[in-house]
């Protein structure tokens, strides 16, 4: 892996399990998830303290939101389409809506994102008006520190790789097998600038545009770049002035790349 990537030491990688199991964390993912869910609790708190600690809490937060991916996955044997789409095409709720129920550690951080879930029309598109309530009740996972001007406007930077040959798809799920490249050098989700936000139950992703469109010129979320989730769950630091070849080689899921490459 190249040394043009920050990684974060104190996390270790999300390890792949036996297909067709249920799920059941072992003792790592446990404490891992207890942090997550302390720093997520703590995050109006992080907000007021240093740089350093409104970091931690925004890599946990990818932490997390990688971790209830990945337990997705190995319930339904597929990671969850970018967004739900009806009949018609038309697309309806975002992934975000639908990792709801793997995000919760404890009973009540359970339950409260399993009524959460429960109190949405799936039916009904994002912004129906039957789903205003939730849509203003999001997550504080969804929310980044380093972004206090969002905060309690239900607005969200972390979203989804979807670019051609990306990790989500929209209408439908991605069997893990068919990310046949490595998965700590495949893009799954990143925090976008400021001016990418979106209102969290929106079915609206990072697209290549998006992550080509990352430059130093850029008002970056941190500093020195921005946050990156890889499907192996790691979190590291995508550095503005990485080269497009690269930044492709790290989207795709299945080409083989080398993203230390020209």
């Amino acid at each position: 892996m190249s040394d043009r990537f920050d990684h974060e030491p104190d996390f270790g990688p999300i390890r792949k399990r036996t297909p067709g199991r249920r799920f059941r964390p072992p003792s790592v993912f446990l404490w891992a998830g207890i942090l997550a869910g302390l720093l997520v609790w703590a995050s109006p708190w992080s907000t007021r303290c240093g740089p350093a600690m409104r970091h931690a809490a925004c890599v946990n937060n990818l932490k997390q939101i990688g971790l209830a991916l990945r337990t997705y996955e190995q319930e339904h044997g597929a990671l969850p389409p970018a967004c739900t789409v009806d009949a018609s095409g038309r697309r309806l709720h975002s992934w975000r809506v639908l990792i709801l129920p793997y995000l919760g550690w404890f009973d009540t951080d359970k339950a409260m994102y399993d009524n959460l879930l429960k109190s949405i029309d799936l039916s009904r598109p994002w912004d129906d008006p039957v789903n205003a309530k939730a849509a203003a009740a999001m997550p504080s996972v969804f929310e980044c520190p380093d972004m206090p001007q969002f905060h309690g406007r239900g607005l969200t930077t972390y979203m989804a790789s979807v670019a051609p040959g990306g990790c989500l798809r929209a209408g439908k799920p991605r069997p893990l097998a068919e990310i046949t490249d490595p998965h700590d050098e495949t893009l799954m989700a990143i925090e976008a600038g400021e001016e990418n936000a979106v209102p969290w139950m929106a079915p609206a992703d990072a697209d290549e545009f998006v992550i080509l469109g990352i430059t130093p010129e850029s008002k970056l979320p941190q500093p020195g770049g921005v946050h990156a989730l890889f499907v192996d769950g790691s979190v590291k630091l995508l550095e503005p002035d990485l080269p497009a070849s690269a930044r492709r080689a790290l989207i795709s899921i299945a080409g083989h790349d080398d993203p230390a490459g020209p």
